[in-house]
């Protein structure tokens, strides 16, 4: 019998894999199961892993379950050994062929840490406020840094 839970996260997995190679990560690819040392679920690159969620449970998530699964986003990327972790998840409404405009999750502190701000900008932030952005503005932020490759044109 096929694990429908399973199933529901291969196809975010891929729309994200898709949206991501289009938006300038080319190598991005679906990461292999560890069990309890998962490194996340997309890699992007070297360096940078990406948590998704999809399904029925991504669509309705509430603030505590995107407080867990943040977590468990900094744990997979310090499993990854990874510089860069966030956290994808599927907007009701938004197919898999739009996963580019799925939410894209983070503590402010790690985009203070990815940006590289000074230490005295990056003091007046909450760590563990919360940021949401599209994922293809996350893959913009990302990229700004020096990860993946330049768009050829932009993608609406």
């Amino acid at each position: 019998m096929v694990n429908r839970s399973k199933n529901l996260g291969t196809r975010a997995e891929t729309a994200v894999v898709r949206a991501a190679r289009r938006l300038g990560f080319p190598g991005a690819d679906r990461l292999t199961l560890t069990g309890s040392q998962d490194r996340g679920d997309v890699g992007l690159c070297p360096g940078v892993i990406v948590e998704v969620k999809g399904g029925d449970a991504a669509r309705r998530a509430s603030d505590g379950a995107i407080e867990r699964w943040l977590a468990e986003t900094e744990r997979e990327r310090a499993n990854a050994g990874a510089a860069v972790a966030f956290l994808v998840v599927q907007r009701a409404g938004v197919g898999a062929p739009n996963a580019h405009r799925w939410h894209a999750f983070w503590r402010h502190g790690w985009i203070c840490d990815l940006r590289g701000y000074p230490t005295e900008l990056r003091d007046m932030v909450t760590d563990s406020s919360v940021v949401r952005m599209s994922l293809e503005s996350a893959l913009a932020q990302v990229r700004a840094v020096g990860y993946g490759s330049p768009l050829a044109e932009a993608v609406s």
